[in-house]
């Protein structure tokens, strides 16, 4: 087995190990852009298990850094891990800007900060690092027709960020994490400590609500990605576009009430959603 086989291999296994909400619907794409995704996530959750890791804050800066430079040395031609052969072949191939990588690595990395976001604009281009640009690359893989399919690509990437912030505000305020901005907070007299003692009142309900209803307009003007899309992209689009906003519905079928149990989806409704595009 060559040097590239063994990572695009080995880059299909960290998949198979994951429970991703994207491993289902990639199976809908056709074999070398599927693996072109695996590698692509392989990369995203090498670099995202760095920064979650359980060391000090400065050793896990310092390996994405060692990260980084282990990613600029492939893309010149020196390759020297597992899963970077499989993804700079995906980058050659699919002709997909080396900005989305480095943009992944410094949404990851702001990550090991305490952030604040004062506005929801600030939140918006901490989106993009670390969800728009999975987007903007996705749709190089699956092929794309026109500049227009890049817009509706970042406002999908955002969409799925904000389902994911919700699902995730009581794991995330237990870690002192609080994504949501500060202005929606005094829209709403609500606090970011009150979120952290898990309060639960008028308030949280009217700025979940007020949350939700964002969402699901990034979602709408996310859908229209489907008209500027190659073929092989709408199934696997759709697939993972139906998982997350299934999310989000269930987020609003529970009132927004994110902590009385973990918001998920089940491995057998992910296959479901990925059999009835394929079927549809």
């Amino acid at each position: 087995m060559s040097k590239l086989e063994a990572s695009y291999d080995y880059c299909h296994q960290v998949v198979k190990q994951s429970a991703s909400n994207f491993s289902y619907p990639l199976l809908l794409l056709p074999r070398q852009k599927r693996r072109a995704m695996y590698a692509l996530y392989a990369y995203l959750r090498y670099s995202d298990d760095i920064a979650d890791s359980q060391h000090p804050v400065e050793q896990r800066r310092s390996e994405l850094e060692r990260w980084k430079q282990s990613l600029q040395r492939s893309l010149s031609g020196h390759t020297d891990d597992l899963i970077l052969p499989a993804l700079v072949d995906t980058v050659q191939r699919y002709e997909i800007p080396h900005e989305y990588l480095y943009e992944v690595l410094r949404g990851v990395d702001s990550d090991l900060d305490v952030q604040v976001f004062q506005t929801f604009f600030q939140l918006e281009q901490y989106c993009y690092r670390v969800a728009s640009v999975v987007g903007l690359a996705c749709v190089h893989i699956w092929g794309y027709h026109g500049d227009e399919a890049l817009e509706p690509a970042r406002k999908c990437g955002i969409a799925f960020q904000m389902t994911n912030i919700l699902r995730d505000l009581k794991e995330d305020a237990a870690n002192g994490r609080i994504y949501l901005p500060q202005e929606d907070f005094t829209r709403f007299d609500y606090s970011s400590d009150d979120l952290k003692r898990g309060i639960r009142d008028d308030r949280f309900k009217q700025l979940m609500d007020f949350e939700l209803q964002r969402s699901e307009r990034l979602y709408e003007e996310a859908f229209g990605l489907l008209h500027h899309l190659h073929p092989d992209g709408h199934r696997v689009f759709r697939a993972m576009y139906a998982t997350y906003h299934s999310l989000l519905h269930e987020i609003k079928r529970r009132d927004g009430d994110v902590f009385s149990q973990p918001v998920q989806l089940g491995h057998w409704k992910k296959k479901w959603i990925a059999l009835s595009v394929l079927l549809s």
